[in-house]
């Protein structure tokens, strides 16, 4: 079946109507990378970059950026988290500095200042971490002009994108695409008026969303694992 596409706001939604609602439908990121490319190939064009958020996005970008013949590079977002939990975050700051709070979430789960600056502050030397490990010996993005195609591997709340697409907006690209293989009804609303297209092949309702229920196989990646993929990917498409 074709996928369907929806207008709501300024963007375009492009998803699989097939795959809509259902669990377990990539066996695996490379997968997901793979079927997110062959919907892709009609919307992007040679020059255009994908920015890949570390570490899920990672794999994804790599399978969308080969098959698609496109340049990759890294957008380093990382979650501001609640205090009590590793996964679950209030807000994200991005590569240039851009910190977005989601303030509901805050005031809901009555987070102090000293709670929020501590956890933004570390969010932001995690940012600077990754950046030196990631991308060292590259030169600073420039996106001016330029379509971005920002890639990871599911957006469950969208706030660490929205981060990421607030930081791109900075540097005035062209078009911003969003491109993930699964996503929350919730994360479309949030970003779709922000973007100019997200392709989200697996959309999703309900109570509880986890990014991890599109996958068979699902695992955290490390540091390592995310530079051999990029360092891999650029050694043979750019010596």
């Amino acid at each position: 079946m074709a996928p369907s596409i929806e207008v709501c706001g300024m963007g375009e939604l492009i998803e699989d109507p097939s795959l809509r609602g259902k669990r377990w439908v990539f066996k695996d990121r490379v997968d997901a990378g793979r079927r997110l490319a062959e919907t892709l190939k009609a919307h992007v064009k040679q020059g255009d970059l994908v920015l890949a958020i570390p570490a899920g996005g990672v794999p994804v970008g790599v399978e969308v950026a080969k098959r698609c013949m496109l340049e990759l590079d890294v957008a380093v977002v990382r979650k501001a988290l609640f205090p009590w939990t590793t996964e679950a975050g209030f807000g994200a700051v991005a590569w240039n500095g851009r910190v977005f709070l989601n303030h509901e979430a805050m005031e809901a789960y009555g987070l102090t200042n000293s709670m929020v600056e501590s956890k933004v502050e570390e969010a932001r030397r995690s940012v600077e971490r990754r950046l030196k490990e990631l991308r060292v010996g590259r030169k600073p993005l420039n996106l001016k002009s330029r379509t971005v195609v920002l890639v990871d591997d599911g957006l469950a709340s969208g706030y660490t994108m929205l981060a990421a697409v607030e930081a791109c907006r900075d540097e005035k690209p062209t078009k911003i695409i969003v491109a993930v293989p699964t996503a929350s009804v919730s994360a479309v609303r949030l970003l779709q008026p922000r973007v100019d297209l997200i392709v989200a092949l697996n959309v999703r309702g309900g109570l509880i969303y986890a990014v991890a229920d599109a996958y068979v196989e699902w695992r955290d990646l490390s540091d390592e694992e995310v530079k051999g993929l990029l360092y891999g990917f650029w050694k043979k498409n750019f010596s």
